[in-house]
């Protein structure tokens, strides 16, 4: 059984909060070439698995995510649509901003987009939405930081959307432990194992499985 299967059963708070401080640690570290390597990786498999979709949804990792420096810029080579997040000044409700290239420190330090602020359910039009995760189960099951932010986002999608989350090899596990909130994802994308769909979810039209 890979690492997090234990932690599965019991208290699922206190399990996935065992489980963020691990990966957490594990992506620390990680030298910087292996996640320089892994975001090249990362980037050409989010490409791969784009199909024909007209917007995507994603994120700007952090120096410790998988795709550093690489996303968001790779998605918009595809020619799509791509929606970054802006976490707002208060509240755990995510604004989206189309990517144009600019990027301006936001709350938590983080990148978001300088463009105009557009509202939590524009995330609805975005066939693929790209989520951050610490680890992802074999059967969808995502772990986040634990701020709520994309399960909160995630009710906006549209309910054909394909979630993919990006995470490094050893953060696919067997299980994760998951309470009645969590939003799973319907594929995932690792360095070495490129972009997996998980279950067979129904694809926007136009959109094939790569």
């Amino acid at each position: 059984m890979a690492p997090g299967g234990d932690l599965v059963g019991g208290d699922p708070v206190a399990a996935k909060a065992a489980l963020r401080a691990r990966h957490l640690a594990a992506r620390l570290a990680r030298p910087p070439a292996a996640r320089a390597e892994a975001a090249a990786a990362v980037a050409a498999a989010l490409l791969g698995g784009l199909g024909g979709a007209g917007t995507v949804a994603a994120h700007v990792p952090d120096e410790t995510e998988p795709g550093h420096g690489r996303l968001p810029a790779a998605l918009a080579g595809s020619g799509a649509r791509v929606l970054l997040p802006v976490v707002p000044a208060q509240g755990r409700e995510l604004a989206w901003a189309v990517a144009d290239g600019r990027l301006v420190p936001g709350r938590f330090g983080l990148l978001e987009p300088a463009g105009p602020r557009l509202g939590p359910e524009t995330i609805g039009t975005a066939e693929v939405v790209v989520v951050p995760a610490l680890a992802v189960s074999r059967d969808g099951v995502r772990l986040g930081r634990g701020g709520g932010y994309y399960d909160r986002a995630l009710a906006h999608a549209r309910p054909d959307a394909v979630v993919v989350a990006v995470v490094f090899d050893d953060e696919l596990l067997d299980a994760v432990p998951g309470e009645a909130h969590d939003h799973r994802v319907t594929a995932v994308v690792t360095p070495s194992g490129g972009w997996e769909i998980i279950g067979t979810p129904h694809l926007p039209h136009g959109m094939e499985l790569p």
